[in-house]
């Protein structure tokens, strides 16, 4: 019976109609085998079904003939190329010879060249065999050779460290002075003066101490070698006239022996060699400071721009707070600088005065002197306590010279106990036991540098402790 079904069109349904939907597009028929179009036309005409299957990417590809392309599978890569890791595609003549393990039995690679190459899997790409899995992180050889090269490193930074010492410390003195005489020029451009002008009047001010403290011991020290060589023949009569002298000579033979040890060879070398070294520590020291001066001038002219600098490398969202922590411990810096000075200015002023109403002579080098040793801490007292002693009893007679140690040993105690750690706590807010600690550790370190850097290094240890540990520990 015919269907009388209407349809809308009155075309016959598509074979795929009333079916659900798979997402994929049914090709239509190949032509048949005598159709006169040629290849050509039939490539055509794929293409033109490709595109107007929609371009969705749930439709599968259809060869020229009609019939579906199998779903192609990523098969795993086998060969790399060793160069640039890309994978290699060999033609199917010379495809890769696989490694062989050794057989039970089979000849040793040592001895046999075929089985060398069989087990290395020698080709065409790989004339060596090869090469093995590349060594993971953790492989021994791999750490082991990571840590020795880090600890090489280390041990070479140290060794360089240690051989720039000396450059290292002048740069970090002239750092610290720069940064202690900041304030100063800080306070001359308050005036209207720009900076350069600033720190030119600073750093001449800084050459003219300097200068005077030399041009003070010129003269001393002249007249001192002049008296000396004047008076040696009446101190060798009056060692002669000496009866204890004479009877130790006649009983030990001390002129005698003195007599051939001074004109022995060894004595003259010796005394060549310590005239050497103190002339080649003196030009050291020379060069040394000029350096020092001259580095301290370029940092005192150019701090703005270095703080800039070490500003900018910390994180964006914290280099507010790092700015203001730093400009802090700068300041410290320059106010223990200040501090400092006016001790050493304390100890100079009182140290001229005694001397001139003891009537010792050169006084004014002498307390020259004083002020100068006195900037490095807790010591410095000590030591020009004893150049002051000991140019007094030189000068003068064993009185002046008890006079005088009573009088620096009562000062010295003033100063350590009750004017240092005042002034410092004033400047530098740390307190008086930190200072007195931090400057006996930084001499032991150190030396005398360590005992200048000591205190305002405790000092910003301090400012860091209470504004960033210290509240870091309220909130854990």
């Amino acid at each position: 019976m015919p269907d009388q079904t209407p349809h809308d069109d009155g075309r016959d349904p598509s074979p795929g109609e009333g079916r659900p939907a798979t997402g994929s597009r049914v090709p239509a028929p190949a032509p048949p085998a005598d159709d006169p179009r040629n290849g050509e036309a039939r490539d055509e005409e794929a293409r033109d079904g490709e595109v107007g299957s929609g371009g969705t990417d749930d439709d599968e590809s259809v060869a020229p003939s009609g019939a579906l392309i199998p779903e192609e599978i990523e098969q795993p890569v086998g060969e790399r190329d060793p160069a640039t890791g890309g994978p290699v595609t060999l033609p199917a003549a010379q495809s890769a010879t696989e490694p062989v393990a050794p057989e039970p039995g089979a000849p040793d690679p040592a001895h046999d060249v075929e089985q060398r190459k069989r087990e290395a899997g020698v080709d065409h790409l790989f004339p060596f065999g090869r090469p093995g899995q590349p060594l993971g992180r953790a492989h021994p050889f791999v750490f082991g050779f990571t840590a020795a090269l880090g600890v090489i490193t280390a041990w070479m930074l140290v060794k360089a460290a240690t051989n720039a010492k000396s450059v290292l410390v002048m740069i970090v003195v002239a750092m610290f002075l720069a940064v202690g005489l900041n304030p100063a020029v800080e306070r001359l451009r308050k005036f209207g003066l720009p900076r350069g002008a600033a720190v030119a009047t600073v750093f001449l001010i800084v050459i003219l101490f300097f200068a005077g403290f030399v041009a003070s011991l010129v003269q001393p020290v002249s007249e001192q070698v002049t008296e000396l060589r004047h008076n040696i023949p009446e101190y060798v009569q009056q060692l002669q006239d000496n009866k204890r002298l004479a009877e130790w000579d006649k009983r030990y033979g001390l002129l005698e022996r003195a007599e051939k040890t001074v004109n022995g060879d060894g004595f003259q070398r010796g005394l060549t060699d310590t005239a050497t070294g103190i002339g080649k520590v003196a030009i050291n020291g020379i060069f040394q400071t000029i350096t020092i001066l001259i580095l301290t001038l370029y940092f005192l002219s150019s701090l703005p721009q270095i703080k800039t600098f070490f500003y900018q490398l910390a994180p964006r969202s914290r280099r507010a707070r790092v700015a203001l922590l730093g400009d802090e411990i700068l300041d410290r810096i320059g106010g223990y600088v200040a501090g400092q000075f006016t001790i050493a200015l304390i100890a100079g002023v009182c140290s001229y005065v005694f001397l001139s109403i003891l009537g010792v002579k050169y006084a004014l080098a002498l307390a020259l002197i004083v002020a100068v040793t006195d900037l490095v801490p807790l010591i410095g007292a000590t030591i020009g306590a004893v150049v002051v002693s000991l140019v007094a009893f030189l000068t003068g007679n064993t009185t002046d010279l008890i006079v005088c140690a009573i009088f620096y040993v009562v000062y010295q105690q003033v100063e350590n106990y009750l004017v240092y750690p005042r002034v410092m706590k004033r400047t530098v807010d740390v307190q008086p036991a930190v200072t007195i600690v931090a400057a006996l550790v930084g001499a032991a370190l150190l030396g005398v540098v360590g005992a200048l850097l000591a205190i305002p290094t405790a000092a910003a240890i301090s400012l860091l402790i209470r504004e960033v540990a210290m509240p870091r520990q309220e909130t854990l």
